[in-house]
């Protein structure tokens, strides 16, 4: 999600292959060892994170300055914190019954800590690091999303009114929208979409 939004506002048209993650086509296991999404082939280097795939995407073109120089150790510790720890605790809350060692109300405290902070920031400007959105806000999104969709009633009553406002308002974009349209599943005998 994530690294299509960043190549959708770098303006970038790449060949897209949606693919069944339950069965995988032979030549995406040919192209990344990893074998997950998303995988982007540019030049015949591969790239398979979605950060990376996202700077990738920004290098070409970044008009809105979303690689902010100004912010870059603060995009850098947020985007850190994130993948490297909340991911963890959204897993947890997630797939609670994953990981019976705690009840799911005890992952939801964890990943609550990060919630906290970023409604503070909230607090402070309309995006994460300032009054233009950047990397960080784009790289973050998806996660705060998926932590919102667990229980979105108690999301939609917490205490982090700022970071909701955040959250509808990258929901209801153009950005996201655009994105989230529903493609068929690609199969090697076809030619691929272009996005």
């Amino acid at each position: 999600m994530r690294a299509r939004m960043a190549i959708r506002k770098s303006n970038i048209e790449i060949e897209l292959r949606e693919v069944d993650l339950k069965n995988k086509p032979a030549a995406m296991l040919q192209t990344s060892a990893k074998a997950t999404v998303p995988v982007l082939v540019n030049q015949g280097t591969v790239i398979d994170e979605s950060l990376d795939i996202m700077l990738w995407a920004l290098q070409q073109s970044d008009t809105d300055n979303w690689l902010n120089n100004k912010y870059l150790d603060e995009i850098n510790d947020l985007i850190k914190f994130n993948d490297n720890i909340f991911k963890i605790h959204l897993d947890h809350y997630k797939y609670s019954d994953r990981f019976p060692q705690h009840p799911q109300l005890s992952y939801r405290e964890k990943g609550e800590v990060f919630l906290q902070q970023l409604e503070k920031r909230l607090n402070t400007h309309r995006y994460l690091l300032s009054s233009k959105p950047c990397l960080a806000d784009i790289a973050l999104f998806p996660f705060i999303r998926q932590f919102a969709y667990v229980d979105i009633n108690w999301f939609e009553q917490s205490p982090y009114p700022k970071l909701r406002k955040w959250l509808h308002f990258w929901l209801e974009s153009d950005l996201f929208q655009s994105i989230m349209k529903k493609q068929a599943t690609w199969q090697e005998d076809q030619p691929p979409l272009i996005f």
